[in-house]
């Protein structure tokens, strides 16, 4: 007999539609204990400056306490502690949220629930933060639309989304399908936990914890109702062309065959954010002309740090290109450089082999079909830091091109290769 989550998978395969009623007792010592031993050591702590280490030393006393506390419902989720860190290649500061320990095993736990009921329900056109469902598959999805008789698409860039979830709306569309009330309350705990920083501390009156385990799946259950229902239920099912949309978390794309299509949906989709305390940024959305027919009007636009371009194969056919986006090739770009001029002065075989393993994540990641140029250019950049960071360490080093070509005889630098295809 099923027990645990497979239950709850049953349950939700076998009637869809039907509230789930007891969830609470599925966050009890096991399950807590199962998320604690999948935390990274060495971690930063949040307000309470509990580590994993720390939090081990009395393991089974603590998950029986916490338990002890969260039926007395006097368990409460600390506040978030927000330190910054550096954005790549830039100079302004990106937030990022440290949850105190036992909020991380308690949103970990409630979490795996959340995904159980969720997951069977999120669209095929869905892929961020699921289980086996890569960035790379989202931009095959991608690629096979755009291989349509797409004419047009519609680049969406949500203003501050995971800020802005409203909380009201949050709780109505988990109520949908769950009628755990202690679980919900729960959930609404962690919603209003708020933030503490420097030593300050702010409500949360909209958005989703940072840096919870719980934010991903809360985040494509908000948008699961807003947008993937919406888009087609009503958007897909009236249209008379080709309708369809590819989501990665709050990264959304929607193609079009027809303009007029096209630019309805537009102004729909800002009136239908505006319901849900969301707005897209000006800035960053827009409606553009794509496609085998956009001829010399067809306009570009980025998904999940590449630049999509209309070109053509070797054939001259029509096809979609995905080439590294000039910012994220930047900011990779400033990331290496300072590397290497930090770790330059390491014994040249170990400084080669940690250049190789950066290289090798760059690649595995943008090595994808027609993307060789953009890879190459970041090789011979990283080569011509290399050569500089060379002649710095010492005065007397001339380490010229034919020098440096030499000494990579020896130690080689991870050449780029395509790794992905898009077919």
């Amino acid at each position: 007999m099923p027990t645990g989550l497979s239950r709850i998978e049953q349950l939700v395969n076998t009637y869809p539609d039907r509230k789930l009623q007891t969830l609470m007792h599925l966050v009890n010592k096991e399950s807590l204990k199962e998320v604690h031993e999948r935390q990274k050591t060495g971690k930063a702590s949040g307000v309470d400056k509990v580590t994993k280490a720390v939090y081990a030393e009395k393991l089974d006393a603590n998950l029986e306490e916490l338990i002890s506390r969260m039926k007395t419902f006097s368990y409460r989720p600390q506040p978030v502690r927000r330190t910054y860190i550096e954005k790549e290649g830039k100079k302004e500061l990106r937030p990022l949220g440290i949850p105190s320990y036992e909020d991380k095993l308690v949103q970990g736990a409630m979490a795996e629930v959340l995904t159980e009921i969720y997951e069977p329900k999120f669209y095929d056109f869905s892929y961020g933060f699921r289980e086996g469902r890569s960035c790379h598959d989202a931009i095959k999805h991608l690629n096979k639309i755009l291989n349509r008789n797409v004419n047009w698409v519609v680049d969406a860039d949500i203003k501050g989304f995971f800020d802005n979830v409203d909380h009201e709306w949050m709780m109505k569309f988990l109520a949908h399908n769950i009628a755990d009330k202690n679980f919900l309350r729960y959930v609404k705990r962690f919603l209003k936990s708020g933030i503490m920083e420097e030593g300050k501390y702010k409500e949360t009156d909209s958005g989703v914890p940072q840096g919870g385990n719980i934010s991903p799946i809360l985040a494509n259950v908000y948008l699961h109702y807003v947008l993937d229902m919406w888009f087609d239920k009503r958007i897909k099912k009236n249209s008379t062309g080709i309708a369809e949309m590819v989501r990665y978390a709050d990264d959304i794309i929607f193609c079009f065959q027809y303009e007029e299509e096209a630019k309805a949906f537009y102004e729909q989709l800002t009136e239908r954010l505006a319901k849900f305390g969301l707005e897209l940024s000006e800035e960053k959305s827009k409606l553009i002309k794509f496609g085998r027919n956009a001829g010399k009007e067809a306009g570009k636009f980025d998904f999940l740090g590449f630049t999509v371009i209309t070109g053509k194969t070797r054939g001259g056919n029509y096809t979609p290109k995905f080439k590294t986006s000039e910012k994220k090739l930047k900011a990779k770009r400033a990331k290496i450089k300072r590397w290497i001029k930090e770790s330059i002065h390491l014994p040249i075989g170990d400084f080669i082999k940690k250049a190789n393993l950066r290289l090798r994540g760059h690649y595995n990641y943008y090595g994808i079909t027609h993307n060789y140029a953009k890879l190459k250019g970041f090789y011979e950049y990283v080569k011509w830091q290399i050569k500089r960071g060379l002649k710095r360490r010492s005065q007397k080093d001339k380490t010229t091109w034919e020098k440096l070509e030499k000494l990579l005889e020896y130690f080689p630098l991870a050449k780029p290769r395509i790794k992905v295809s898009l077919w």
